[in-house]
Parts: C-alpha cells; structure tokens; sequence
C-alpha cells in the first residue's frame, strides 16, 4: 500500500509501505475511503512534536470500509463503513473509565503520532470497540468525516469545557478548522454572540458564513467585546491557535467568573498572566478530545442541525496526498479551510 510518511522536519512523502496487519485482538484494518489533513499535521512536519518519529505514516482523521477485525471486536465486522477516532481508548485504564479517552494510558492521540496513521491507503485501528463508529447509512462519509477530529474537538474541548450556555457572549480565537468548529458547534448552545478573531480577511469571510456574529482583528476585538458585554468581558473564550499571544488575548479577555478553553497545540510556553487573573475568579480548561459525543453530534448532522462540509475547500484523490500538504501549508494563498482526499 501507500502512505504519507513523516522522514523528519518539513520531509514527508507519499510512498510504498507495509500493509497493516492486526497486532492485537483488540485490531482492526480499515480500508481508507476518506482522509483529511489536520493543523496538528503540519506541528509534526515543522518538527514540533518530538514524540512523532521519522517514518511514522501521518494522519489520525479518516473514513473507511472494515477489512478484517480482531477477535475481541464485536461490534464492527468486515464490510462496516466506519469513521476512526482521532483518539484510541483502552476502555479500562484510570483515564478511560472516567471518561477521558485522550488521556488513555496505551492509547490517546497515537494515530498518526506515536503508530502509523489513516493518511494511507489502509490503516490498523487500535482498541477499535471503542476508538471507531459505524457510519448510518443515511449519511455521507464527507458529513461525518470531521466528527474524527476537529467537531468532537470543537465541541467537546470548547464549547463544553467553556461552559458555553444560552445567551453568551463567545469570543474564539483562530479561525482555522478547529476555531471554525467551534463556533459551528457553539451556535447549538445559542449564545447571543460568537465573536470570531481572525488576522486573514478571507478566514474572517469564512467565519460568519459557519455561524460567527462577529468577525474581527485582534485590534478591534477589545471594542467589540467591550461593547457587545458592557465592559465586562466575554463569558467564554477558546484559544484555537496555539500561540503565546492567543492565548494571552483569550485571557484578557474573559470577563471575572469567566471560563477560558484552550484547543490550541502549544509548541512551546505561554505566558499566564495570574498578576491580572488571580482575582477573577475564572476557570481554565485544556485537554484533548475523548469522542464520546460523536454519536450526539452525528445526530445532530442527521437532523441537519449541524453541518460542517462547507469547510471542505480542496478535494483531491489519496495518491495526491503531497499536493494536498501543500495547499493546505499555505492557506493564504490557496484559500484552503480542510482538505478532502478520496479513495
């Protein structure tokens, strides 16, 4: 088969590898029918993820056909359109059992990371009973292929560690994937505002057809919120960027009881500014996503409340996977939102 390969620091290239065999009865083969490229993607090729090795075949977001399951997998079988998780859980482990799949003791974010990823032509799906879904057949992979990753993270890492409720004023950072997710999962919650802070016009376009109210600079934010909350600051912020300056803007400006959600991967330390936060009593919340809301929020696609494929700006085949890199690297000059590649 073929994959994309990590070889190190801005090296990648689709080419032959082995194909994928079950390891453990907990396996499962997938064949990939859809993939997509994540921001968390280009943090390993720019070589600020360390624990992903050279070698490793990218990718922990992806649709597929079931080829062969392990002995212990009774609740997929071969020939079971499924979507993967972008997290793998044991399903016994300390973490597991209350709920926070992403931080599972063997599993986690490994897809992609620490075991070859779903950016290939077939994929090996550890813990599958709990780490894949059965797609309903009255969905479309491209509907549900999002729910892999940036919806669950959206929702899960934003929306609900932020406490988004009705009537708030929601201010996101980044206008990428996962900030966009954000605001499209937020508006099931009906807040009155989502104020969404982008630098790129374009991205800020984009922003207000997925749902934001508002879409501004970092210069004009502090106005808008201002007035939007009477100076009193906005009730939730997400940082979905994972710089040090977005960060410290979502923290200035939550207001006092205020929860703050960062989504944003982190190559290096940002500052908290606890000489400003100490007294307002705020709540900071970080983490990765379980995926146990998918099937919620493939319901809420179901019932077409919820539906992300306007995100979907490039389509192309799996054998042009490095074409794909390339425009998704460069999205102010492609454009590019998500990328799509098909079997």
């Amino acid at each position: 088969m073929k994959g994309l390969v990590y070889d190190g620091p801005k090296q990648i290239a689709y080419k032959d590898q082995p194909d994928p065999t079950l390891r453990e009865d907990t396996d499962l083969i997938m064949r990939i029918t859809h993939s997509t490229i994540c921001g968390t993607d280009a943090h390993i090729i720019a070589g600020g993820v360390p624990t992903c090795v050279p070698g490793t075949i990218l990718g922990h977001e992806a649709t597929g056909i079931v080829e062969e399951v392990g002995a212990s997998v009774s609740n997929l079988k071969a020939g079971d359109r499924i979507l993967a998780t972008c997290v793998s859980a044991c399903g016994y482990c300390r973490f597991c059992t209350a709920g926070m799949y992403g931080q599972c003791l063997t599993g986690g974010w490994i897809l992609g990371h620490t075991v070859n990823g779903v950016q290939a032509e077939y994929a090996r799906i550890p813990y599958a009973r709990n780490s894949a879904y059965k797609i309903p057949e009255s969905l479309t992979d491209e509907q549900v292929l999002f729910l892999t990753d940036i919806l669950a993270t959206g929702y899960e890492v934003g929306v609900l560690r932020g406490k988004v409720s009705p009537g708030d004023t929601v201010v996101i950072v980044g206008a990428g994937p996962v900030g966009l997710s954000t605001a499209l999962t937020a508006k099931l919650y009906s807040p009155q505002n989502i104020v969404v802070v982008e630098r790129t016009a374009a991205r800020r376009d984009f922003a207000l057809k997925m749902g934001a109210t508002h879409a501004v600079t970092e210069d004009e934010v502090h106005d808008v919120v201002n007035r939007l909350t009477d100076g009193l600051g906005a009730d939730v912020t997400v940082e979905a960027v994972g710089f040090p300056e977005a960060f410290e803007l979502a923290c200035d400006l939550v207001r006092s009881g205020g929860h703050i959600a960062n989504i944003g991967v982190h190559e290096g330390p940002a500052t908290l500014h606890v000489e400003k936060l100490w007294a307002k009593q705020i709540t900071l919340t970080t983490g990765i996503p379980s995926g146990l809301t998918i099937p919620q929020l493939m319901n809420s696609i179901a019932t077409g409340a919820l539906d992300a494929t306007p995100m979907i700006t490039h389509r192309m085949s799996l054998s042009e996977m490095e074409q794909g890199y390339d425009t998704f690297l460069r999205p102010g000059e492609t454009g590019a939102v998500k990328v799509v590649l098909s079997a």
